[in-house]
């Protein structure tokens, strides 16, 4: 797994967003998880991503940025803090939440990057096994990622089937698909499986095609369109 920083950015200025996204891009220590222009979402997806840091600005609609920090204090994974702001009068606020910096706009390359070398002596990265954040009725569950074996689309969410039952994530399949690039297959515009489990093709008495996937008892159906991709999968395998 990687070694790098998870960054999340929390701003509600989208150029802001993107221009940080380009510096941390360029550093390979740094995995970008998640931006957003909004306090509130901010908070959820740093509970659901467990980021190692988040960079945060300090003057935001609704929840501003330093209200923000008390939150995602009381997070179990809480992230450390970096505010990024035009307003340095903030700095002694933001010091007094053990932030671990504060940066002025507009951030200059090389101030973000002691900042990244500041963190990473601060924090040292844990290696993070991939994993999804699930619901199951009121229950929120963490799946690790080896124990999936297949994911379907149902109304607005993704029906996680893995070795311990199934439950629901608020991801599509096309962001399941470039999340973890190569880990599964697409066998029809509603379905992917673990690429890695893949275990048979089977016709069933309706003469549609399915996969047989290994430690569930379920056979997901295959479209035309993707079949031949799955024999492949199977030829190669």
């Amino acid at each position: 797994m990687s070694d790098r920083l998870g960054v999340y950015i929390a701003d509600d200025e989208r150029p802001a967003i993107d221009r940080l996204k380009r510096l941390l891009t360029d550093m390979e220590s740094c995995e970008i998880l998640g931006a957003s222009t909004r306090p509130d979402q901010a908070l959820l997806e740093c509970a659901r991503l467990h980021p190692d840091v988040i960079f945060l600005d300090v003057e935001m609609p609704g929840m501003d940025g330093v209200s923000l920090a008390g939150k995602l204090a009381l997070l179990e994974h809480r992230p450390t803090v970096v505010f990024v702001t035009a307003h340095e009068q903030y700095a002694v606020e933001a010091f007094d939440l053990a932030a671990a910096d504060y940066l002025v706009k507009p951030v200059k390359p090389e101030r973000l990057a002691r900042a990244i070398d500041r963190i990473r002596v601060m924090r040292p990265v844990k290696t993070r096994k991939a994993r999804l954040i699930a619901r199951l009725g009121e229950r929120i569950l963490s799946i690790p990622l080896a124990d999936i074996r297949v994911l379907q689309a149902e109304d607005k969410y993704t029906n996680v089937h893995y070795t311990g039952g199934s439950a629901l994530v608020d991801d599509s399949l096309v962001s399941l698909e470039e999340r973890f690039p190569g880990r599964f297959l697409r066998i029809h515009r509603n379905a992917l499986i673990s690429k890695a489990h893949l275990k048979g093709l089977i016709r069933d008495q309706h003469g549609a095609d399915r996969v047989e996937v290994e430690d569930i008892d379920m056979q997901p159906e295959v479209s035309r369109r993707n079949l031949s991709v799955v024999r492949q999968e199977l030829l190669e395998s």
